[in-house]
């Protein structure tokens, strides 16, 4: 199993970034995928998740309204579509899968949200 991730950067408040997490090695349609952060200092936390085929999405309470998870089965890729971003949302962001009862993540995104 691999997640590659792309798309984080620098951003002002209120500007917007889209997160990509290719994957590889298993058979993505099957699987739900998520999207966790882990700012400095704090626990990682569970930021949104989507299903298999994408038609149920979940978010935390901090990003409902802003984040928007999506999925492309046929490209094994899966999204993060974050708008309206605040300092608060500066944080290092993994893409994830369980599989088989393992946990596999991406190697890390740094999102920074700054003036």
């Amino acid at each position: 199993v691999q997640l590659v991730e792309s798309g984080g950067g620098l951003v002002q408040p209120g500007g917007s970034l889209r997160l990509s997490c290719a994957a590889s090695g298993f058979t993505f349609s099957s699987y739900a995928m998520r999207w966790y952060r882990q700012a400095p200092g704090k626990e990682r936390e569970l930021v949104a998740s989507i299903s298999n085929r994408g038609g149920s999405t979940n978010y935390a309470d901090s990003t409902k309204g802003r984040f928007t998870i999506s999925r492309d089965n046929t490209k094994n890729t899966v999204y993060l579509q974050m708008n309206s971003l605040k300092p608060k949302d500066t944080a290092v962001y993994y893409c994830n899968v369980l599989v088989l009862s393992h946990d596999y993540w991406g190697q890390g995104n740094q999102v920074t949200v700054s003036s």
